[in-house]
């Protein structure tokens, strides 16, 4: 199963940095939940899709660097540096994903990132 959801993870970072919607809608089991350590909640899936397409059109291309994957029984944990692109050019933030899934789908992401520096950029921008 390591391969099949190493190929997974593979599927969901490229749809991530491309707002690939599609792609990610089907990864995304029915229930899929996304929770992210700055704000404590648990996102759906509409609002985790909602998030994403915000995020490619506000910061895509996302470019993912030294990534670190290690393949569980239950998904995966990947450590990562995402760069932004777009008007957020140059942002580098680290994080850490644990994705829990099988071969086909995500059942959940637990993401630890601090968006500071993109949130300052996007308040930047809007003032000018």
């Amino acid at each position: 199963m390591s391969a099949g959801v190493s190929a997974l993870a593979d599927r969901f970072f490229a749809a991530v940095s491309h707002g690939d919607l599609a792609e990610l809608d089907a990864l995304y089991s029915p229930h899929v939940t996304v929770w992210h350590n700055y704000d404590d909640v648990d996102q759906t899936r509409v609002e985790s899709l909602r998030l994403l397409s915000w995020l490619a059109a506000k910061a895509g291309p996302l470019r993912y660097t030294d990534v670190r994957r290690t393949v569980l029984d239950d998904g995966f944990v990947q450590q990562h540096v995402v760069e932004l692109g777009g008007r957020c050019e140059g942002i580098r933030m680290p994080a850490m994903l644990r994705v829990f899934c099988d071969d086909r789908h995500i059942r959940r992401i637990e993401e630890y990132v601090d968006p500071a520096p993109l949130n300052a950029r996007l308040a930047a921008s809007a003032e000018h």
